[in-house]
């Protein structure tokens, strides 16, 4: 028999599983990361308008160390909705944090702001949410203009108009020692995307010719001041890239914030400009502590910042364009 390849994906962390819904025609979508038997969490919250849900109870000293799903969706605010079906899914598994009157389960979430492509009384709802957890597998995780992807876009130093297509990746890495550290993304920044490898600008805002990219520094540096709070005002609407990495390393709380901290910079070395007052930048780490082989944080947060690296390239590279907004595969022909 031929061996089963590994998979460059999250799901190839064990214990993990990853399911989508898509509207392709509003369009949006929500992205379920699922680790229905529990999984030690911590995040990273660095953009400046951040839309999220539990990130609260992961800071360490909280009681409750292990979550049950990370949503990721879009919808902005109303999208948070979706993560209600989450639940509702777990506890008909009976999955949760466990309690007297049986078991909670602890579903955390971020939003990115697709509202302004397509229609924007369309959003992930509950039944959303749920769907999407119904859908999760532990096999090969459908990329592009998916999930939280569907309605993603890259790129808007020139405005919307100029955009490009934004969507969802995911990579793995492991270590020699067999430890699996994943990576999932939904990439919608104001920044562009860049691949790391090359240096070259894959995602930028169109230029005046097809295929050509305008400068999204000299865009910023030539423009003038803008105040960032107010779409109508400043003409920069939300944004954010929202991601998840994961492992089957054992590792404290402290240590998964870490890792949250360190994959942030697989995404600053992929996105220009990041972090920025109007994106809602957030990383969540998850360990489901599986493998016992011994633990080199300086090592995992490395490779989960790479995945991530590969993962915002993917998410990009793989995009279809939708709503009027060619992918940056369409706009170089």
């Amino acid at each position: 028999m031929h061996p089963v390849p590994e998979l460059d994906a999250i799901t190839a962390v064990p214990g993990v599983q990853v399911g989508h819904w898509t509207d392709s025609a509003a369009p949006t979508g929500c992205t379920v990361v699922l680790c229905p038997e529990g999984a030690l969490a911590s995040a990273d919250v660095r953009g400046g308008a951040p839309g999220t849900r539990n990130t609260d109870l992961l800071r360490p000293g909280s009681l409750v160390e292990r979550i049950h799903a990370v949503l990721l969706t879009g919808g902005s605010e109303f999208g948070l909705d979706a993560a209600a079906g989450v639940v509702r899914w777990l506890e008909e598994g009976g999955y949760g944090f466990p309690v007297s009157t049986g078991a909670v389960p602890v579903v955390c979430a971020a939003v990115l702001f697709d509202l302004s492509l397509g229609r924007s009384d369309i959003r992930p709802d509950a039944d959303a949410g749920y769907a999407a957890c119904r859908a999760a597998s532990r096999g090969a995780v459908a990329e592009g203009s998916v999930g939280a992807g569907a309605g993603a876009t890259v790129a808007k130093a020139l405005g919307p108009e100029r955009a490009l297509k934004g969507g969802l990746g995911t990579a793995a890495e492991r270590t020699a020692s067999g430890i699996t550290l994943g990576a999932i993304v939904a990439v919608n920044s104001f920044g562009e995307v860049i691949d790391p490898d090359t240096g070259r600008v894959i995602a930028g805002p169109r230029g005046d010719a097809p295929g050509s990219f305008a400068d999204t520094l000299e865009a910023l540096r030539s423009g003038p001041p803008l105040s960032p709070f107010g779409a109508s005002a400043s003409g920069r609407p939300p944004n954010s890239t929202i991601a998840v990495v994961a492992t089957d390393a054992v590792v404290t709380r402290e240590q998964a914030y870490r890792l949250a901290i360190v994959a942030q910079t697989g995404l600053a070395r992929t996105i220009r400009p990041l972090h920025t007052p109007v994106d809602g930048d957030t990383v969540f780490a998850l360990a489901t502590c599986r493998n016992p082989a011994q633990t080199d944080v300086l090592q995992l947060g490395a490779l989960a910042a790479r995945a991530l690296e590969r993962a915002t390239v993917r998410a990009v590279t793989q995009a279809t364009g939708l709503a009027g907004v060619p992918s940056a595969r369409e706009w170089a022909g």
